[in-house]
């Protein structure tokens, strides 16, 4: 993989190894936190699908679990 580049301002430079550390460890976090959502947003999703199998309205869903 090629170094990624720093910009700053009117000059360009390499990722020093510290950089490039820190940037994978930051892009990995990103990712880590979308996918934590994303299987919240599941989880959340199927439950409501369970309470409406069950026969509740969308009224008392919004009661049981907020809006």
């Amino acid at each position: 993989m090629d170094t990624p580049t720093i910009h700053d301002g009117n000059s360009q430079r390499l990722m020093t190894d510290a950089e490039l550390a820190q940037w994978q460890i930051d892009a990995a976090d990103a990712a880590a936190k979308r996918q934590a959502a994303a299987d919240a947003a599941a989880a959340r999703a199927s439950a409501l699908a369970k309470l409406a199998e069950l026969g509740l309205t969308p009224d008392e869903i919004a009661a049981l679990v907020g809006a």
